[in-house]
């Protein structure tokens, strides 16, 4: 299968990758039809399939915006082996309602829940919308990707990073959890009141985390 793009820097990787038009609540009682174990080729100008996608399928669309992503995490943290695509229900919602500015949709979801600036403090990064399954839009994303674990796309969904699995998932239940509290919050009449700043400021110096730049009133 060719790669329409460098992916050089991930020669000889091996990867689990879900099937195009699969679901993930397939994958434990059919795995071999809805997985692949593919190694993307030493010119990294395409991927081999080593196991899986049994009923003649293929990596996800989206492959191209993972292998991006991919190439950038690496280079941050070596240990961020995993990328996760998913439609977060709440997180969408929330892009049609909310100012698509990242550092507001940040702070928002950083007073939902008093966790969400220790489990991101780096904030999440938005591109604007873009057809799915292109070069371009995992250009854009890894972009992004560079300063952010979580890249939003606007009426579609979200892309997480992590370490491991758990660690990926969590960091998108995180966001997600926090953006159906705001759906909650803006039903029952708006916000009333809410985390501060300087209380963000001091979860965050409890915490040893070091909150993204340009967010929080800093000034006492």
């Amino acid at each position: 299968m060719p790669i329409h793009f460098d992916a050089s820097a991930l020669a000889g990787k091996y990867f689990i990758v879900t099937g195009s038009g699969k679901y993930f609540k397939n994958v434990m009682d059919k795995p071999a039809e809805n997985l692949g174990v593919i190694r993307v080729t030493e010119d990294g100008k395409a991927v081999d399939v080593l196991w899986g996608f049994e009923d003649g399928g293929g990596p996800t669309s989206e492959l191209p915006t993972h292998f991006m992503s991919h190439i950038e995490r690496l280079k941050t943290d070596p240990n961020h082996r995993v990328i996760i695509h998913c439609h977060a229900t709440h997180i969408l919602g929330m892009t049609f309602t909310h100012s698509l500015d990242e550092k507001a949709f940040t702070k928002t979801l950083w007073q939902m829940c008093t966790e969400c600036i220790v489990v991101f403090p780096e904030g999440v990064g938005i591109i604007p919308w873009m057809v799915p399954g292109t070069d371009a839009i995992g250009k854009a994303t890894a972009a992004k990707m560079k300063d952010v674990r979580l890249v939003v796309w606007p009426h579609h969904g979200v892309f997480g990073a992590g370490t491991t699995m758990d660690e990926a998932f969590g960091l998108i239940e995180t966001a997600e959890k926090a953006a159906q509290v705001y759906t909650i919050v803006c039903a029952q009449g708006g916000v009333k009141q809410a985390i501060t700043d300087q209380q963000l400021l001091e979860l965050a110096d409890a915490f040893g985390v070091v909150p993204r730049q340009g967010i929080l009133n800093t000034k006492k």
